[in-house]
C-alpha cells in the first residue's frame, strides 16, 4: 500500500528536530519529526514502505518560529499571553486563521490520501478540515494519547463527526470519541518501539556517572491534578536512589531527586543506566499505555507501572513487567527486586524479546493498513 500522508501536528521540540536532520545521511530525506516522540517513528516506518509523507506544523506563527515546550507551575508571561489569547474564539484569530488557510493551501498542493491530525489541536477549524476532505477526497485519521474530557478544545470535539478513524493509547479515550461522534476508534495503541532505537545502550564513563540510579523516572509531573498519581508514587520512594528528569518543572518536594532533562536518545541513555525505572500513568489514563510502557521494555530495564487493564493486555505482570496496586506495595516490590538481580534481569530480558515480537511500530502499520483496507 502506498499512500500520501499529510501529518498535521504541533513542533514542541524544534532543536531535537534540527539535531536529527543534522545527523541524516546525505542522499537520505530529513525526518519530519524529532526523535522524542511516537510520530518520528510512524514516519520512519511508513516510509520504508514507499508512503510519501508531509507535515503542517500547526503551533509555528505564520511570522515566527516555533518554542520549546515547557510546562511550568508559575505564572509566566507566555501563560499570560495564552491565555489573554484564548480569550478570543480561534475562528476570530487572525493569525489562525491565517494558518488554517496555509493548511488548506498545502492539501490542494499535496492532494493527501490521508490527513493524520495529532492530538492537543487547538488551531485548525473543523471546517478547515471539511474543506480538505472535500476537496482531495482524503480520509482523516486521529491520533491521541490523551484523553478529549481533559485535554480537548471545542474546535477539536466539534471536529470528530469528520474523523474517519480514532487511534489512541487507552481504550477509554477512544470510546469518549465514539461518543462525540467519531467513524470508528481503535486501541492500537499508538506508541511502541523500534528495536533500532529502543534498545540498550553502551554508556560512557561520564553517563554513568550522571545517569545511574537503582530507580529512575523520565517524564512529565506538573501541573498536580493531571499526574498526581505519579508525584505520589515518587514521593513514596524518596529514601531510594532515585534519580528524575525532566524537561518541565517538578514539584518542590522531588526537586532534589532531578538530574536534568532527556529528551530522545538521551532518555534511552539514562532508562539503560537504571536498574529499575517507574512508569506510572497520569490521572487522565486509566487503561494504560503511554510511550514509556513500550520504550523502556525495548530498552530492557525492569519497569514498574500501575496495575491498569492495558498493561495486563499487553503485557503478563511478573514475566515481562511488575505491577503494583497502592504506593505500599510499590515501595515492597522496589525493594524485593533491588535484592533479586537475576530475577530482575530475567523479566527486564523477557519484556525487551515482547515487545520486539508484539509492539514494534512495523506491527503498528501491519495494523493500521488493515483498518484502512
Amino acid at each position: 500500500m502506498s499512500l500520501k500522508i499529510l501529518f498535521v501536528a504541533s513542533l514542541h521540540h524544534p532543536e531535537q528536530l534540527q539535531a536529527a536532520i543534522a545527523q541524516t545521511p546525505h542522499g537520505q530525506p530529513t525526518p519530519l519529526f524529532p526523535p522524542s516522540v511516537s510520530q518520528h517513528f510512524w514516519e520512519r516506518t511508513l516510509r520504508k514502505r514507499g508512503y510519501m509523507m508531509d507535515v503542517f506544523y500547526r503551533n509555528i506563527p505564520v511570522f515566527g518560529a516555533a518554542q520549546a515546550h515547557h510546562h511550568s507551575q508559575s505564572i509566566t508571561p507566555r501563560k499570560i499571553v495564552a491565555a489573554l489569547a484564548n480569550r478570543i474564539p480561534p475562528q476570530a484569530n487572525p493569525e489562525l486563521r491565517l494558518r488554517n488557510q496555509r493548511l488548506i493551501e498545502k492539501a490542494r498542493q499535496f492532494r493527501p490520501d490521508i490527513l493524520w491530525l495529532v492530538g492537543d489541536n487547538t488551531v485548525i477549524y473543523p471546517q478547515t478540515l471539511a474543506t480538505i476532505k472535500q476537496e482531495t477526497g482524503c480520509k482523516i485519521i486521529y491520533a491521541s494519547g490523551t484523553s478529549p474530557i481533559v485535554f480537548s478544545r471545542p474546535i477539536e470535539r466539534q471536529a470528530a463527526s469528520l474523523y474517519d478513524l480514532v487511534l489512541v493509547n487507552d481504550y477509554y479515550h477512544g470510546i469518549q470519541w465514539l461518543e462525540l461522534g467519531a467513524a470508528r476508534m481503535e486501541c492500537l495503541p499508538i506508541s511502541a518501539c523500534d528495536p533500532d532505537f529502543h534498545r540498550p545502550y553502551d554508556l560512557t564513563d561520564a553517563e554513568k556517572l550522571a545517569y545511574t540510579c537503582d530507580v529512575s523516572f523520565v517524564g512529565t509531573l506538573v501541573p498536580g491534578n493531571l499526574y498526581s498519581r505519579r508525584v505520589e508514587a515518587l514521593e513514596a520512594l524518596t529514601d531510594f536512589d532515585l534519580g528524575i528528569w525532566s524537561v518541565h518543572d517538578v514539584p518542590p518536594g522531588l526537586r532534589r531527586f532531578v538530574r536534568g532533562a532527556a529528551l530522545g536518545e538521551q532518555m534511552l541513555h539514562v532508562l539503560s543506566a537504571a536498574r529499575i525505572t517507574i512508569n506510572t500513568h497520569g490521572n487522565f489514563m486509566r487503561y494504560g499505555g503511554n510511550m514509556r510502557t513500550f520504550e523502556a521494555a525495548g530498552v530492557g530495564v525492569l519497569q514498574v507501572t500501575d496495575d491498569l487493564p492495558g498493561t495486563r493486555q499487553w503485557f503478563t505482570p511478573d514475566e515481562t513487567i511488575i505491577t503494583y496496586s497502592d504506593n505500599d506495595d510499590l515501595r515492597k516490590k522496589i525493594a524485593y527486586y533491588l535484592k533479586h538481580d537475576d530475577e530482575r534481569i530475567a523479566i527486564a530480558q523477557n519484556a525487551r524479546e515482547h515487545v520486539y515480537a508484539n509492539h514494534t511500530y512495523e506491527q503498528r502499520v501491519d495494523r493500521l493498513e488493515q483498518l484502512l483496507k
